[in-house]
């Protein structure tokens, strides 16, 4: 270190966008990267999702010295960094999907639910994107960080707090350099199941000389749109669903989730009045993560698990004649669905609107007389919430990110930044 050293931070990508925020914080010869995601943009069609291409379209960052040289053909400049490191704050693809592109030289950390969880949702090679000189289903190593403990990647510091968004195990990351404090929130909530994790995070960071937050909630001020529409928290949403069994005694009630959002999962089946049974694939994903055995079935013709127990399969030609035992998952097949049934759809895939596979997808359960039912609960902050976080930190610089208006994002503590994408900042 040197009287000359500064802290700089690089925005490479999810400025003004809806994820895939790529973020560089370097001191020295130090440098750290987070998170490690692709912003989704289903309406463009792409031809591939090659690094190239990726690039092209700005779905993720032109970072260097971060990815796999195998991958851009650039070696990593060893003279300029003598250590570096990478984070991904949770599980979901806009932080997530881009981690295999890596240089496997450069570690990786993720809080210990995210690490546990990534290998068995790409175990089939379909949810990340994939690594170069490896099969299709390789994961890359993940390094369990533990909770509020540093993390010295020469002269910064880490620490990866455990926070609350609606993927299982995200996390907010606390960043120490020399002469700097920079939080980053990964997505966030106060509305979720820990609300006094999030408290306990931001509290860590207050008066933070960088607080970098992700603005989701606010990308839309004209409307609330179906980001916060339905149940306004966690808890409402389960009760919501256990209501609507009640109410439908001799009807077949089917539901999908999110396969990152494992916790409210969770509670759906300890509070269900009917026995909840799961896709293989999920159930599989629970036990092979989580050691956790649940009810679950096959589609015709699919194969056969080997982690998961064969006294707690449930039969598909017995969950399709059934209208009053079973809330289960259904993820496709959906013309062997029970006329007149109900179909809960929360924040499953097709995701909203945005989707163009989403319109097609209700329309087609409307036709066969089943009722769609969307039961929502948003993994970020709104407004009112936005403001309350930035309030519980009250830091020197306010960047937002991850949002389509970052402009709306206030800071009555101190300067707010709107960064260009690929801007250098130093603090």
């Amino acid at each position: 270190m040197t009287l000359k050293d500064k802290t700089t931070v690089t925005f490479y990508n999810g400025l003004t966008t809806i994820g895939g925020p790529m973020i560089e914080v370097a001191y020295n010869k130090s440098h750290v990267l987070f998170d490690l995601g692709e912003v989704y943009r289903p309406e463009l069609n792409l031809p591939d999702e090659s690094y190239q291409t990726l690039i092209k379209y700005q779905l993720i960052g032109d970072v260097p010295d971060f990815y796999d040289p195998a991958i851009t053909g650039k070696q990593l400049n060893h003279e300029k960094w003598e250590h570096a490191a990478a984070y991904i704050s949770h599980l979901h693809l806009d932080h997530s999907k881009a981690l295999n592109l890596l240089a496997p030289e450069v570690p990786l950390y993720a809080g210990p639910l995210t690490a546990a969880l990534l290998p068995v949702l790409n175990k089939n090679g379909d949810f990340l994107l994939p690594a170069a000189n490896h099969e299709k289903n390789y994961t890359r190593s993940i390094i369990p960080a533990k909770y509020k403990t540093p993390i010295k990647v020469g002269d910064i510091t880490l620490e990866v707090w455990p926070s609350d968004h609606d993927a299982y195990g995200a996390t907010g990351l606390v960043v120490k350099t020399p002469d700097k404090l920079i939080a980053f929130t990964g997505d966030i909530r106060l509305h979720g199941y820990h609300p006094e994790w999030v408290k306990e995070y931001l509290s860590a960071v207050k008066n933070a000389d960088l607080f970098i937050v992700e603005g989701t909630g606010i990308s839309w001020p004209e409307h609330i749109g179906q980001e916060f529409s339905g149940p306004k928290n966690e808890d409402e949403l389960t009760e919501r669903i256990v209501q609507l069994e009640q109410e439908n005694p001799q009807r077949q009630i089917t539901f999908n989730t999110y396969p990152t959002n494992v916790e409210r999962l969770l509670r759906i089946i300890e509070e269900s009045p009917r026995k909840v049974v799961l896709h293989a694939k999920r159930a599989d994903l629970l036990k092979e993560s989580l050691n956790k055995d649940y009810y679950y079935y096959y589609l015709p013709g699919e194969e056969k698990y080997k982690s998961l127990d064969p006294n707690l399969e449930i039969s598909y030609h017995d969950l399709l004649k059934d209208n009053h035992k079973y809330l289960w998952q259904a993820v496709a097949n959906y013309g062997d669905l029970m006329k007149n049934g109900l179909y809960i759809h929360s924040n499953a895939e097709p995701l909203g609107d945005f989707d163009p596979a989403y319109k097609p997808f209700v329309e087609a359960l409307e036709r066969q007389n089943i009722e769609f039912t969307a039961l929502r609960c948003s993994g970020h902050a709104d407004d009112k919430e936005l403001r309350e976080i930035i309030g519980l930190v009250q830091p020197r610089i306010l960047c937002p990110v991850h949002t389509l208006h970052p402009e709306l994002a206030e800071n009555p503590y101190g300067e707010r930044i709107l960064p260009k994408r690929g801007q250098t900042i130093t603090l």
